[in-house]
């Protein structure tokens, strides 16, 4: 059985006097003036307990909490499953019921259920609540761009081989344990594996580490082979449990998957280390396991390895926007979409937009102008003049220091609520990630909002 709502409060849950629990009462309190949030939050998950029968479950309203004060504290499972055991602050916060301790397992099930897009709903509620208690409202905004990372170890070759060869072998290994025994064949080369990689990592003479890729490649062909002829034996299973045939169709589709990406990685390894040849980042493998993960280089930075996030900040330092995307666009390509998005969410244009340099471009300048934004600076002018960017320099001046606000933004985002690396899996695990730290963080902001003007 679903709520979307406690029935009754607790006498017993009031907050404590620091810091911390003044704020998640102000948060509280913002929630409680915008019941759509958890209306929203129901709709993802009635499909995991039924609203009418069964056992009761965690509530709508409790899981949304309880996925706030995750990203608010950036804990772990674990850390929030001990945290809402053991502090009364958090449980008043979530709104739990005496007896009521929900296991790490049953909170992931729970918030994970939590689509991007439900987010994303959630955060336009929070924004139009802020625009309207004159918190926030849009008028002046300044946009960035930042990376954040998937949850991978560096991806260089020999490892990325290495993987390959070791979830191979691992499903070859389960598949021996279905009852009637598949009659395929192979030998476990993990520990050459590890051998031939170790011995590249530390070669100091080009000739020794191209001859470890060229012996390494060798394996990783051989464990190929044998995957190959285990997906052909696992077609043609059969056994009188259908448990087991069950299990062996499920593992053929995981030998399809794994060998599909490890030929690819075969193929760009022999290109790069035994050809010379340069591989176009958009056909290049980083990872068996978060295989969402873009290659994104800007300017003369460190590569990084995730996904490109595109944020408009007010000047209260609410997040206004976010925008993840796939690929490696330029940010000029995106400015256009930032602006429109921002009309949706207010039914107008801002007034003053001030973003980073590499959303400048003459064809950007025209189309924000036409569009009736009456300053637009762009901190680097790339060939602009700042008279047809903004009324004045003194104007320029304050709106490029008003932009290197949203870096500040940006630190605390990173710092305070764990956006530097997405730790959730797949695709749809970051968008959730991430959009579930911006409603954090926004909550987080005018709590403090909140707080100042009481």
């Amino acid at each position: 059985m679903r709520r979307k709502w406690n029935p009754q409060l607790s006498i017993f849950h009031t907050m404590a006097s620091h810091e911390i629990g003044k704020e998640l009462a102000a948060i509280s309190e913002i929630l409680d003036d915008n019941p759509r949030v958890v209306e929203l939050a129901y709709k993802d998950l009635v499909g995991i307990i039924s609203s009418d029968t069964g056992r009761e479950g965690m509530s709508a309203e409790q899981v949304l909490r309880c996925a706030i004060v995750k990203q608010h504290r950036t804990m772990s499972y674990e850390e929030l499953a001990f945290h809402l055991e053991d502090s009364h602050s958090f449980r008043a916060f979530t709104r739990l019921k005496m007896g009521q301790y929900p296991s790490a397992s049953t909170l992931q099930e729970n918030i994970t259920a939590l689509k991007p897009t439900t987010w994303e709903s959630m955060h336009e509620v929070v924004t139009r609540y802020a625009a309207s208690k004159k918190f926030e409202k849009g008028r002046k905004v300044r946009m960035d761009s930042t990376t954040v990372e998937s949850n991978i170890h560096y991806p260089t070759d020999s490892r990325l081989l290495q993987d390959g060869i070791r979830i191979i072998t691992r499903l070859l290994v389960e598949g021996k344990r279905l009852g009637p025994k598949p009659g395929y064949r192979f030998s476990d080369h993990r520990r050459v594996a590890k051998k031939r990689v170790m011995t590249i990592v530390n070669a100091k003479r080009k000739k020794v580490r191209q001859q470890a890729y060229r012996d390494l490649l060798g394996v990783a062909e051989r464990v190929r082979g044998y995957g190959l002829e285990a997906i052909e034996v696992l077609e043609v299973f059969t056994s009188e449990e259908a448990e087991q045939i069950i299990r062996a169709r499920a593992l053929r589709g995981k030998l399809e998957r794994a060998l599909m990406i490890f030929t690819r990685v075969i193929d760009q390894t022999e290109r790069r280390v035994i050809h010379g040849e340069s591989v176009p980042a958009s056909e290049k493998v980083v990872s068996f396991f978060e295989t969402h993960t873009d290659i994104i280089v800007k300017g003369g930075r460190e590569t990084q390895y995730g996904h490109k996030v595109f944020l408009t900040g007010g000047s209260t330092g609410l997040i206004l926007d976010c925008l993840v995307v796939r690929g490696n666009p330029k940010d000029s390509s995106i400015f256009s979409q930032m602006i429109k998005r921002q009309q949706v969410l207010y039914n107008r244009v801002p007034r003053q937009v001030a973003a980073d340099g590499g959303f400048a471009s003459q064809d950007n300048l025209s189309w924000a102008k036409g569009e009736g934004i009456k300053d637009v600076m762009f901190c680097k002018k790339k060939g602009l003049s700042v008279l047809d960017m903004v009324k004045s320099h003194w104007v320029y001046k304050q709106l490029r220091n008003f932009r290197a606000g949203i870096e500040g933004n940006i630190s605390r985002l990173k710092r305070a609520f764990a956006l530097t690396r997405c730790t959730w899996r797949g695709w749809i695990g970051f968008q959730q990630y991430v959009w579930s730290a911006i409603v954090s963080y926004n909550l987080s902001v005018l709590g403090r909002l909140k707080m100042a003007t009481t």
